[in-house]
């Protein structure tokens, strides 16, 4: 069963029973300052777990476009993907953990034809705090799983970050055949013998953060299952890089290298498609944020295209192939053939330039040592402050007949892993989870901005991203050259004027056709259900937003732009405050 099908039968099973499909939200998040990119089915749907009320009703389902970073560095084994695509379904307060275990059981073993045996679950261990999960048990052993292939864990529990909804999760593992590690081999084993391949969070309570759990005023469902995960087991591949949407580059790689490696050859697939993907919903290469991972993406398939011996002249053929092999899954890789195939190619050349600059550096640096080792910190440095990778600094060093100590360059490289991993993990604690009195006026005064640009610039200053935290909001726009003092100014001014005439927001819920006919402006459109929301600041702005907003433009303060800048080629970014 090939990936697509497994989705359409997914959505279609779920729209039996009552779920509305929405659309894939974008991978660059809009108005969500949770993380730079869409990393989770349920991140768009933060508000509506909080309490909103979503256009489509209770019940939801869709498949989402997902991209985590945290693990990039171990892209190149057998498993780890940084795009991947998670099939979902939730309830907003309708249903909880007995129609759940139902459907999910339903869906596995009737639809995927998946046998029974094949299937292990886990539960919540319980704690302190919250007593096991004894009855979400019950319900899989009522259709027949086994006492003894369930399993009660203390990760059973879900939370994203350290504050917001949160509750607990039962998992289902697909038994792959292989031999137990050993007699206590269970779920919980890292061995390979059980893959996870869908789980169910039961979102009841909200964690504060004195740590404390209050229930919430609604019950909820949300699931994620990996599309690629399941494809390949159903397939019975060992690795998603086996399955059909990787095969095809994978075997045009294996006849393009000089020199074959599986790793290289996994890295390029793999950061081929997700920098494709990231082009494709507007993200661009930078030196800052998400337009910085995009960069390291081009920049990391770019060198193992080097190391399999590949001509780089090679690149714009494979883009193309990738897109004709997933463009019935993402009709928006065709849509922007050209901006994916420009992006990529450019950003590949400036990385050979940057080899190029990075070996004149390395050339300067040993020709200042006395003796024949380089240590580890200047391949950090050549690393950190030129790009320049660590294995071409050995080859290089071996080259000229020096050796290389490694072992310092692999603690700095670990701290600044860390570094980038504890910043992954703050952008996610300032999200949407944390819904104050302050991050809903700077998301409604990005509303006054959007429109008081249009204004002042013309109507293609189209948003192309915002971030907002409870000190500051920050806002992406296209426009292709600098603002002068007067046109910030002369913003700002429109903005103000708007707060000071205390202007009511209001929220209406209509067809698309409905809020295009009615004047408001949408972005990313392919992400919208079949209903929206629009809300309307008096007469100066209509947009189609999920929300939250300020009730009346007066409780927002004064609006100050500290900051106007280049975010990317053709975007520029505002960062501004609101004092009160």
């Amino acid at each position: 069963m090939k990936a697509l099908e497994i989705r359409n039968k997914y959505l279609k099973y779920f729209k039996e029973h009552g779920h509305k499909v929405i659309p894939s939200s974008p991978l660059i998040p809009e108005n969500d300052p949770s993380v730079l990119f869409t990393t989770a089915g349920m991140q768009p749907l933060v508000p509506y777990l909080l309490g909103e009320k979503h256009p489509e009703g209770t019940r939801l389902t869709d498949y989402q476009k997902c991209l985590r970073t945290v693990d990039i560095d171990e892209v190149g084994d057998n498993r780890h993907l940084t795009f991947f695509e998670m099939l979902g379904n939730w309830s907003l307060g309708d249903y909880f953990k007995k129609e759940s275990v139902a459907m999910s059981f339903e869906f596995l073993t009737k639809i995927l034809e998946i046998p029974i045996e094949k299937i292990s679950v886990t539960c919540f261990a319980g704690n302190d705090l919250i007593p096991r999960d004894d009855e979400t048990a019950k319900y899989w052993m009522e259709h027949g799983i086994p006492k003894e292939r369930i399993y009660f864990l203390e990760d059973n529990w879900w939370i994203a970050g350290e504050e917001g909804p949160c509750g607990t999760d039962t998992e289902m593992f697909y038994d792959t055949g292989k031999k137990p590690c050993s007699d206590k081999c269970n779920p919980d084993c890292d061995c390979g013998k059980y893959v996870e391949i869908w789980n169910n969070v039961f979102m009841e309570y909200f964690k504060h953060k004195d740590g404390s759990l209050t229930k919430l005023k609604q019950h909820n469902v949300d699931t994620g299952l990996g599309l690629e995960r399941i494809t390949m087991l159903l397939q019975g591949k060992e690795t998603p890089f086996e399955i059909e949407i990787f095969e095809p580059i994978m075997e045009k790689l294996s006849k393009l290298a000089k020199k074959d490696n599986i790793v290289s050859r996994r890295i390029v697939a793999e950061h081929l498609r997700s920098s494709m993907m990231i082009i494709a919903d507007g993200g661009r290469p930078s030196n800052i944020d998400r337009g910085y991972v995009l960069r390291r993406l081009i920049r990391r398939m770019t060198r193992h295209m080097n190391k399999l011996q590949i001509d780089l002249n090679e690149l714009q053929k494979l883009i193309l192939l990738n897109i004709d092999v997933l463009k019935e899954m993402y009709p928006e890789l065709e849509k922007n053939k050209d901006i994916i195939v420009k992006e990529i190619i450019e950003e590949k050349d400036k990385f050979m330039k940057t080899l190029e600059h990075g070996e004149k550096e390395f050339d300067k640096m040993i020709n200042k040592l006395d003796g024949n080792v380089i240590n580890g910190s200047i391949v950090f440095k050549l690393y950190e402050t030129y790009g320049f990778p660590p294995e071409i600094t050995k080859d290089l060093a071996v080259e000229k007949g020096y050796k290389v100590e490694l072992d310092e360059f692999d603690k700095l490289f670990k701290e600044h892993q860390e570094k980038s991993r504890l910043g992954s993990e703050q952008k996610f604690k300032g999200g949407l989870a944390e819904q104050n009195e302050q991050t809903i006026a700077y998301h409604t005064a990005t509303h006054l901005l959007h429109k008081a640009l249009q204004i002042v610039l013309g109507e293609h200053a189209i948003q192309k991203g915002s971030n907002i935290t409870t000190e500051r909001l920050r806002f992406d726009f296209s426009h292709p050259e600098k603002l002068t003092k007067e046109q910030i100014k002369r913003v700002e001014d429109i903005v103000n004027e708007q707060i000071k005439r205390d202007l009511k927001v209001t929220c209406e819920e209509m067809t698309l056709e409905e809020a295009k006919k009615s004047g408001a402006m949408g972005l990313f459109e392919n992400k919208y259900g079949e209903k929206v929301k629009v809300y309307t600041i008096g007469d100066f702005s209509k947009e189609i937003c999920g929300g939250p907003h300020v009730e009346h433009t007066g409780v927002l303060g004064t609006f100050k732009i500290k900051k106007e800048e280049s975010s990317s080629a053709g975007v520029r970014r505002i960062k501004a405050v609101l004092i009160k």
